[in-house]
């Protein structure tokens, strides 16, 4: 941060919006060179005017132009390096995706710098402002806005996780939670259920993915859900399914099954209500999503929502490959994981 006594830099500026990250066009035309010399300039190659070089490396610093080491390995041998940006690297689910990434780039002898993101929009910021220095191309989640991502790109390729292709920009890599839901919700009704909670996960005000499909799944089955029938856990842990579980059984204590926004929530939520005297399967069915061994250990085994993780990492760098040859992204149900019902005795 600047001091109030300190000069500001010029930045780029867009006309009545936000300023952006400086690109090779922006330091050539300050310059007053082409792009090539910017670029024989800042990477110090080829023959070039010692004081058009110091122009060129001016200009750069004025508007903090920072050269993509993705655009450089276009041109330069090297090793490959992608940051991967995790959100919480304490939910078994994020090790598995992490997983997927590096044996993917291993087979391509890339290397991968790992940040973990604490759930934090600022840090989520802070990470792309490092790893546009670090890495060729960066690979993870994030809840920032496309708009506010690109300002902290610098120029490097990007790739979402667990967002659909048409929900952003950039190339992402989505799971189709609606897909299943459909699976999830059918088998609950053919069980026999029709008074069906939800303990979300997601914190956004807008419902996220899952909620989506499952007031979708259990509105086509004809069942009646208002919000009431949906309490946010306070956090993605089994701690957090338990204080959710609580107030839904507060808030509507004739349910008969419950869908958990992931495992640890989901068996949270069978802790709580055994606390409350509900016999699992016989008086709530609890059904997960995600697939974490987790689910195979607890008693009774949880039924879940079983999605590939290391398929995810092992396609989110499949379409950084793709980015780096110049290839369209991959999209469609080829940059989908879809989820699999895996039922077990829990519902």
């Amino acid at each position: 941060m600047w001091a109030d006594d300190q000069p500001r830099e010029p930045r780029v500026d867009e006309s009545g919006g936000p300023s952006r990250r400086a690109t090779i066009h922006d330091v050539a035309q300050l310059a007053g060179v082409s792009r090539q010399t910017v670029s024989r300039a800042v990477n110090d190659k080829g023959e070039i005017d010692p004081a058009t070089k110091e122009r060129v490396l001016e200009a750069a610093r004025l508007l903090n132009y920072r050269p993509s080491r993705f655009a450089r390995g276009l041109v330069r041998k090297g090793a490959v390096t992608a940051g991967l940006v995790i959100p919480d690297l304490m939910n078994p689910f994020f090790p598995e995706v992490a997983a997927g990434v590096l044996e993917a780039a291993e087979q391509r002898g890339w290397q991968v710098v790992v940040w973990d993101s604490r759930i934090d929009y600022a840090r989520e910021r802070e990470a792309l402002d490092v790893l546009s220095h670090q890495a060729d191309a960066v690979v993870g989640y994030f809840k920032n806005e496309d708009e506010v991502l690109a300002r902290h790109l610098g120029g490097v390729p990007l790739v979402l996780l667990e967002r659909g292709p048409q929900q952003t920009r950039f190339a992402a890599v989505g799971i189709d939670a609606a897909a299943g839901l459909e699976q999830g919700i059918a088998h609950l009704v053919r069980a026999g259920h029709r008074r069906i909670g939800m303990v979300d996960g997601d914190r956004l005000t807008v419902p996220g993915a899952r909620r989506e499909a499952f007031l979708a799944e259990v509105g086509r089955h004809g069942l009646s859900v208002d919000d009431s029938w949906i309490v946010l856990s306070p956090e993605h842990s089994v701690a957090g399914g338990e204080a959710g579980m609580e107030r839904l059984l507060d808030a509507r204590p004739e349910i008969t099954a419950v869908f958990g926004f992931n495992d640890l929530i989901a068996v949270g939520a069978m802790r709580a209500a055994r606390r409350r005297g509900r016999r699992i399967p016989d008086d709530l069915a609890v059904m997960g999503f995600d697939g974490l061994s987790l689910g195979e250990l607890v008693e009774p085994a949880l039924t879940t929502l079983h999605l590939d993780k290391r398929r995810l990492g092992r396609l989110a760098v499949e379409q950084v490959a793709r980015l780096r040859a110049g290839q369209e992204p991959l999209s469609g149900a080829d940059a989908w994981v879809i989820p699999e019902l895996v039922v077990r005795a829990s519902a």
